[in-house]
């Protein structure tokens, strides 16, 4: 943590960069990276604590193996999201923002892809999925619990 952010020169404007490096690096922000990141860039771990929690982006967990991101926008709603996320939340026996107990899905929710046109749309390990429904994202899943890649 303290050499991301010498990196950054201890910057406390740096942040949220500092921050998407420890998320890149170990797949989360830690709890024990707050106080660390804190003492650097001379924050309270208040401040800290708070831009990890305020953003959707950053997991406070490590994550499992898949991810599995469904938009929950507007836009896909429209088109089916919220039965399509309770399908997701059965299917898998976790809530958004949890892993299932095999280690092998986190399931996230994320407000807009920017694939509006494609909507219900999600984020499959990080590719792009555009007209999801309870069948396409089953096999999705179905892959994962397989050990496949999306």
């Amino acid at each position: 943590m303290r050499a991301i952010c010498a990196a950054h020169g201890n910057r406390p404007d740096a942040l949220i960069e500092i921050l998407h490096a420890v998320q890149n690096r170990l797949n989360y922000v830690p709890e024990m990276a707050v106080p660390v990141i804190a003492e650097a860039l001379n924050l309270s771990r208040a401040d800290v604590h708070g831009v990890v929690s305020f953003y959707h982006d950053f997991r406070r967990t490590a994550p499992g193996r898949h991810t599995l991101r469904l938009c929950r926008a507007e836009a896909c709603q429209s088109m089916g999201a919220r039965k399509l996320a309770a399908h997701a939340e059965t299917k898998l026996g976790v809530a958004f923002g949890e892993t299932t107990p095999d280690g092998a899905v986190t399931l996230e929710a994320v407000y807009c892809l920017g694939n509006c046109a494609l909507a219900p749309a999600g984020l499959i390990d990080g590719v792009l999925q555009g007209r999801l429904d309870e069948k396409r994202l089953d096999a999705l899943i179905g892959r994962f619990r397989k050990g496949a890649a999306a």
